[in-house]
């Protein structure tokens, strides 16, 4: 079965970084001059990508996607599943195929392992900070222009739980809402009336607790919270729905959030500060 991500065109996406690299309708554009004027063009090669660093892998599919789209008849191997831990040194992928295809192809495709595999990495490491007990970890809408699913696909390999995707599929009332609607009462009871079904709101003093809930909110954001008045929170909402811990957590200081028991803790660093992993792809001539 092909590789697929919900909802995301992953062919337009390989063909659009492509041309972007080839610079397809530039002046001069829409080839790889050096490819073209240094190897022969029935020359061919074979590669394998290994990562040089301790990653959780992510994005192997798509890397052979861009192989495949300029050289439909190479023979690629991935060697290691989505979302798996691997050491340093570890073959992810062979492949076999016309040189001047696989060498056009080669940075696109690291390109995109390198950073899905570093969201993937640093998500790992969240997910594991966080020990034991209920909390699930939840990604944020703070991605890369454009690269919002591939970056949610990565820390769903890394073992996290997708927030919301976008603007539509859920309310996220916060301060400036409220600001406008000039109370959180209103601006939950506006979204209800809406016939919104999912309604999270964003609560940084216990005096909002109530109003949001009788308001009809479905999920409470406590944001910025100490500990102690984290703790104070739960105990109000006593279970009557999900809370979501955020603001100020870091690997550092994840796990004694998680352990207040609050239902999910979301990390925006997840997709807007993990650094890329080193991978690397030697090819060897035929």
């Amino acid at each position: 079965m092909p590789f697929s991500i919900p909802d995301f065109d992953i062919d337009a996406f390989v063909a659009a970084t492509l041309s972007e690299d080839l610079g397809e309708g530039l002046p001069g554009g829409g080839r790889d001059v050096t490819a073209e004027s240094v190897i022969p063009v029935d020359a061919r090669f074979s590669g394998v990508m290994d990562s040089r660093d301790a990653i959780v892998v992510a994005g192997l599919p798509i890397a052979e996607l861009f192989f495949r789209k300029l050289d439909p008849s190479a023979e690629v191997d991935i060697l290691v599943p989505e979302g798996a831990t691997v050491a340093p040194g570890t073959a992810l992928m062979r492949l076999v195929g016309g040189a001047r295809a696989l060498l056009t192809a080669e940075r696109s495709a690291l390109n995109t392992v390198q950073h899905l595999s570093g969201v993937a990495t640093l998500t790992r490491q969240y997910v594991e900070a966080i020990g034991g007990g209920k909390t699930v970890l939840l990604d944020t809408r703070k991605t890369i222009p454009g690269l919002r699913h591939l970056e949610k696909y990565a820390t769903r390999m890394g073992g996290a739980q997708n927030h919301r995707m976008g603007l539509w599929d859920a309310a996220m009332i916060k301060d400036n809402h409220v600001a406008v609607a000039q109370s959180i009462g209103q601006a939950v009871g506006a979204a209800k009336a809406a016939g919104i079904a999912h309604i999270i709101v964003e609560v940084d003093r216990l005096d909002q607790i109530e109003p949001a809930i009788a308001a009809g909110g479905t999920h409470l954001l406590l944001d910025n919270m100490a500990l102690p008045t984290l703790r104070e929170a739960l105990a109000i909402v006593d279970g009557r729905v999900p809370c979501e811990a955020s603001g100020g957590v870091n690997l550092a200081t994840i796990g004694a959030i998680a352990a207040t028991g609050v239902d999910f803790v979301s990390v925006g660093r997840l997709t807007q500060s993990a650094p890329a992993v080193d991978i690397g792809l030697d090819f060897t001539p035929l």
